[in-house]
C-alpha cells in the first residue's frame, strides 16, 4: 500500500493484521502497517480505537473513550 509522509515523500509498505496486547487493557485484532528496519514505531489511530482509547495530547497518557451509541 502506498503512503505518502509530511514531508510529501511517498512510500509502500504492506499491510497485515496482528494480535496486540496493552497491559491493563487486554488482547485485541488489529490492522498493522509492517515497516522496515529504518522506520519508527507507532501506535496508529485505529488500534486505539479498537482499544476504546484516546491518547490526551497534553498529559500524555492514554485515557478510555467516552462512547455514544444512537
Amino acid at each position: 500500500m502506498e503512503f505518502i509522509l509530511v514531508d510529501g515523500t511517498v512510500i509502500r509498505r504492506a499491510v497485515s493484521e496482528a494480535i496486540i496486547e496493552l497491559p491493563g487493557y487486554g488482547e485485541r485484532h488489529s490492522p498493522v502497517v509492517l515497516g522496515e528496519s529504518e522506520d519508527e514505531n507507532l501506535l496508529g489511530v485505529v488500534t486505539l480505537e479498537i482499544f476504546g482509547l484516546v491518547l490526551d495530547p497534553f498529559r500524555r497518557v492514554l485515557r478510555p473513550i467516552r462512547a455514544l451509541m444512537k
